[in-house]
């Protein structure tokens, strides 16, 4: 895959090869993220930062990124603030906003949205989240981390037992990380979910031709035993109405009695994040906060090193990282 000057608008867009070279370019950040080092490769360079969907982790993880890389981040937050609601098209804020930047991250509520906006666009545009299509970004960093917890046991992503958990149908990590999954060798995926829940027949297909072993299931109990648990939450914002939404919460809740009984001793917990808290819901226990293998933070730290390799390979500059590095000056917890 060509990266540079290409928008990353949906993980169908990678073979394993250019999924490889994002994971490779992501862990050449980590000095750089961790404040060991600064690095200043893209200095003058300008982003725009569209989310015209509530975001907190994508959206500050994204303007990070940029940042750490010595560029500028300029922000429209929310439809209401934009010229969307005086009736201009995608398409005409793109000509106009990729005027004014050399990158453009996107969210938007509805499906397909990023890439009809990308069409627009004379800069590459990467998309932070398409309504219930996907969200390739979230996608790569759940692979980074899957790859780097797996680490610590002496094994990668071929070969690995999978559980995904929760809303399974509105879910779009899970769409865009089944397709990546899909590029590897001999993974088991076990899906469960409620009946109405469950994993679009299209992701399936994906899986299912990959050659991989699908079980679905609506059952916890005999189905968690595996290397990596990644749940999600209820996606109440794509259903008609909370109360329709609250039909389903609550009911595939992960604590840490269920953990004991039905997991592995070593299974990784990863979650999306923002994880449902509220007592009828609580779908990601609190008493889960002190075991090692819960991965959830570690999993968000990791967004902006895969964002940051993004940003490199799109603007063409992951070789010349070395060239401007600089010392930190200053004091930083994240150095030690």
């Amino acid at each position: 895959m060509k990266f540079q000057g290409s928008h990353i608008l949906s993980v169908s867009q990678f073979d394993r090869d250019a999924v490889t070279r994002i994971l490779d370019v992501a862990k050449r950040m980590i000095p750089y993220a961790s404040r060991q080092k600064q690095c200043h490769v893209l200095q003058g360079a300008i982003l725009n930062n569209l989310f015209f969907e509530p975001s907190t982790r994508t959206r500050v993880s994204f303007g990070t990124a940029f940042q750490l890389l010595g560029g500028f981040v300029h922000e429209t937050v929310g439809q209401e603030s934009s010229s969307l609601t005086k009736g201009e098209s995608l398409v005409d804020t793109a000509r106009v906003i990729s005027g004014y930047a050399d990158i453009i991250a996107m969210r938007h509520p509805t499906m397909h949205s990023v890439a009809e906006f990308a069409s627009g666009s004379s800069v590459p545009v990467i998309n932070g989240g398409d309504g219930a299509n996907e969200h390739p970004t979230q996608a790569l960093l759940d692979l980074f981390t899957i790859d780097a917890e797996m680490s610590r046991f002496g094994q990668g992503i071929d070969n690995l037992n999978i559980c995904l958990m929760g809303d399974l149908k509105h879910g779009r990590t899970v769409h865009s990380l089944s397709k990546l999954l899909s590029l590897y060798d001999n993974v088991h995926l076990t899906l469960v979910s409620p009946k109405e829940l469950q994993m679009p027949d299209h992701v399936v297909s994906i899986l299912d031709d990959a050659g991989h072993k699908v079980t679905i299931t609506d059952t916890m109990a005999g189905n968690l035993k595996s290397d990596v648990l990644y749940q999600t939450r209820i996606q109440e914002e794509r259903f008609s109405s909370k109360a329709e939404a609250d039909l389903y919460r609550g009911h595939f809740s992960l604590n840490k009695a269920v953990y004991e009984q039905h997991c592995k001793d070593n299974t990784v917990i990863m979650h999306p994040l923002p994880r449902d808290s509220r007592p009828e819901a609580n779908e990601l226990s609190v008493d889960l906060d002190d075991n090692v293998n819960l991965a959830i933070f570690r999993q968000a730290q990791n967004g902006v090193l895969v964002r940051m390799a993004l940003f490199a390979l799109a603007l063409g500059v992951e070789d010349k990282l070395s060239q401007y590095e600089r010392d930190v000056t200053w004091y930083s917890n994240k150095a030690k």
